[in-house]
């Protein structure tokens, strides 16, 4: 999906311009470049810019109640429309809220571009109100940090911003804004980023890698990385149904291929199976596309040899300066993965596939290990196997499922079918939060589509203030909060190394149904698991804002793991 605009075209219909004030300049380049909607939270060291905006109907203005809401809100949005998310704070404390979104961009590789307001250039550098050195702060988890010092640089910044977001490995830009820069006038055009040509594989090295492929005992396909596309989906499919090759899924990547499919075999994230962790190990050849492989994908490095893995690994991937970062491939090919794939659906595949019955073998392990396992007599509570399956069969094949961190998310990894791209909004780095936010950016970009959001009681209190953003412009979803009463995965490693010692893990929270009712919200708690199923039937006939509060085990961990006692 392009993310920018030609620059041809862009040119024949800005007119030269005329004088206006830089934050003015700002929000016309926002228009050049497409830009539809704004999240942010307000704040007088970019007035110029909100003033700005009042004059722009066409950007939607979204105003969320913490910087750290409006962060990931943007980023979920720049997740769905491969286009930078847009995201506006204030100076201090604004912006060292909103670096999550920005740490979750860098990891998730989202295009993402964060204003943030700063002090005036005559007192940088006296610790004055609110000051921070941007550079410093976000240097290690930006792409590119850039204070624009010169009214007359905004047009160019700007496009230079846009470029970076999305080129190569996508990923967040941070844009400082001067107050005092924002009332000067500016005189420059808008310029639009200009499309960078893409590559795919060249033609001797497609050749290498059908050799490979076709030589190999028992080849295993592993994709992931953001941007992923129906086009992606579409090539990769045709692409594995013609070499009847198995397909694992990087971390939180699982809507890359429908999990209906007979040649997806699995998750390679936290709560993998451990079959497919075993075939990977076993693997005589890995063909990566799109994915970093990074620790979680890999099992903290342990399933891949650094840096030469015993496998034959083959690495395609946007970014030149990923192929061979940790891992040493046989074949590295930097390319645009649309393209890439599209190559390797077209790759004549050999009448003989040895591998063929591997892969038969691969998806039953994954079909078996999709089924509920058994629950202990004396279990409590509701079932989340039954919730997942349950919620799976009910909703179409578009819902967006988003969630963010904690031991409640592996029953949805496991037991939840992805059906179709851009279907999963969950945070590879780990951010406790981002389901909610996430929600409500997945909901006001396709109000006609179907949203639920799993949170922990522990997630969910992170941002539970962003369901007044929802309900103020209207975003339509469901959150399902599973509530245990603690903070589930900090427990679960806290029993295993120091057991019986319960220290800091305990939670508790409020009147859920209570608090998402004051917001205007359909709730209701549901303690049996059988009555899940007319609790979503009500939520859903509601159709507006809705919270169903899921009381469970606190014993039951993982869906396979109880603690004792």
């Amino acid at each position: 999906m392009s993310a920018v605009i030609d620059n041809a075209a862009a040119t024949a219909a800005t007119p030269v311009a005329t004088r206006r004030s830089a934050g003015k300049a700002l929000v016309e380049s926002l228009q050049a470049h497409g830009v539809d909607r704004v999240f942010c939270v307000p704040g007088e060291s970019y007035l110029e810019v909100l003033d700005a905006l009042h004059d722009a109907p066409d950007i939607h203005l979204v105003v969320a109640k913490h910087e750290g809401g409006a962060s990931n809100m943007a980023e979920a949005d720049g997740k769905l429309t491969g286009r930078p998310g847009i995201c506006m704070v204030t100076r201090g404390p604004g912006a060292t809220h909103a670096s999550i979104g920005v740490h979750t961009a860098q990891q998730d590789s989202t295009p993402m571009i964060l204003f943030v307001g700063q002090i005036a250039r005559q007192h940088k550098g006296r610790e004055a109100f609110q000051e921070v050195d941007y550079g410093s702060m976000f240097g290690t988890v930006a792409k590119w940090v850039v204070e624009i010092t010169e009214a007359e640089r905004v047009p160019e910044i700007l496009a230079r911003a846009f470029h970076v977001a999305v080129s190569g490995r996508p990923g967040p830009v941070v844009v400082s804004l001067p107050e005092d820069m924002l009332t000067e006038p500016c005189a420059t055009p808008v310029s639009v980023a200009a499309p960078v040509q893409r590559n795919g594989i060249a033609a001797p090295t497609l050749q290498r890698i059908a050799e490979a492929l076709s030589t190999a005992r028992q080849p295993l396909v592993v994709v992931g990385g953001g941007n992923w596309s129906e086009e992606h989906a579409r090539h990769l499919q045709a692409f594995a149904h013609a070499w009847q090759l198995p397909v694992a899924v990087s971390f939180r990547r699982q809507d890359a291929l429908d999990n209906r499919d007979p040649h997806y075999v699995g998750h390679l994230s936290l709560g993998m199976n451990p079959k497919l962790r075993q075939r990977m190990l076993e693997s005589d050849l890995i063909l990566a596309i799109g994915t970093r492989l990074g620790d979680i994908a890999t099992d903290g490095y342990a399933l891949l040899d650094i840096p030469a893995p015993r496998q034959k690994l083959i690495h395609l991937h946007v970014d030149a300066g990923e192929l061979g970062r940790v891992y040493q491939p046989a074949i590295a090919v930097q390319a645009d993965i649309g393209m890439a794939l599209a190559d390797l659906a077209a790759l004549p595949a050999p009448a003989s596939r040895s591998w063929a019955e591997s892969t038969r073998t691969a998806r039953a392990d994954h079909e078996a290990f999709s089924k509920a396992p058994a629950l202990s007599p004396e279990f409590d509570g509701v079932d989340m196997t039954a919730v997942v399956k349950h919620l799976t069969a009910e909703m179409p094949s578009d819902v967006v499922i988003t969630n963010g961190a904690g031991n409640y998310s592996v029953w949805a990894h496991r037991f939840h079918e992805y059906r179709e791209p851009h279907t999963q909004l969950a945070p590879t780095c780990g951010a406790m939060g981002y389901g909610l936010p996430a929600a409500v950016a997945a909901a006001l970009r396709d109000p006609g589509r179907p949203v639920v959001c799993f949170a922990g009681d522990g997630c969910f209190l992170m941002y539970p203030q962003e369901l007044a953003t929802a309900a103020e412009y209207g975003a339509s979803f469901l959150v399902l909060l599973v509530n245990n009463g603690m903070y589930g995965t900090i427990r679960m490693h806290q029993e295993k190394h120091h057991p019986g010692r319960i220290s800091g893990t305990r939670l508790k929270g409020p009147d859920y149904v209570a608090l998402a009712k004051a917001f205007g919200a359909h709730a209701e708690r549901v303690v049996r698991t059988e009555d899940f199923p007319a609790a979503l039937a009500r939520a859903r006939a509601n159709g507006g804002l809705a919270l169903i509060e899921l009381m469970t085990d606190p014993r039951q961990i993982t869906p396979g793991a109880r603690l004792a006692g």
